[in-house]
């Protein structure tokens, strides 16, 4: 694997810009549950996992966690390939629960679509969105979006827990992949 700052273009989110702005999101989340008795947080593995704990940190309501992964990406592939399988589901039932949704970044909305239409059959009492990052340009699917940290431009991205080729996730900040010296594997 080469150095990140061989194929970083540019930093799109400085590491301040993203903790200030996550800080901003926890205190809304945490006024809007504030009667909640049953709030969960659904993480959608692996990108989200960054900001699901930094998020968390900031939300002062009583909130449990849950993890579950879906995939629509091949090995290798920038490009959703619109088929969505499950490979990790819940282990708690949601039922009559206050489910948040916590994503990575939502582009075409097909993923997350399927996810929330997943999660809806099970009757939570609520169920709401928040993504780290928006790429509406490439929005496909209506999907309610009810919580965002910052809306992007249509450029391949990555750190922060958004991985280029499953590396790179660790990276504290938001960076754009120069696509001239990363070039698709395909």
């Amino acid at each position: 694997m080469i150095p990140y700052r061989d194929v970083l273009k540019e930093v799109l989110i400085p590491e301040d810009v993203l903790q200030e702005r996550i800080a901003a999101l926890g205190r809304e989340i945490s006024e809007d549950y504030i009667d909640s008795k049953n709030l969960i947080l659904i993480c959608i593995l692996r990108g989200g996992v960054m900001f699901l704990t930094d998020l968390m940190r900031q939300i002062t309501v009583p909130h449990a966690i849950e993890f579950m992964a879906v995939s629509s990406y091949g090995a290798g592939n920038r490009e959703s390939t619109g088929q969505v399988r499950l490979t990790l589901d819940l282990n708690t039932d949601i039922y009559e629960r206050d489910v948040l949704l916590v994503e990575d970044i939502i582009d075409s909305g097909r993923t997350i679509a399927s996810v929330l239409e997943l999660l809806s059959a099970r009757r939570p009492n609520t169920l709401r969105v928040c993504t780290l990052l928006d790429k509406a340009e490439r929005r496909e699917v209506y999907v309610p979006i009810q919580y965002v940290g910052f809306s992007i431009p249509n450029e391949f991205v990555f750190g922060y827990g958004l991985d280029l080729d499953e590396y790179y996730r660790n990276l504290p900040f938001i960076g754009v992949v120069d696509l001239d010296k990363y070039p698709s594997k395909e």
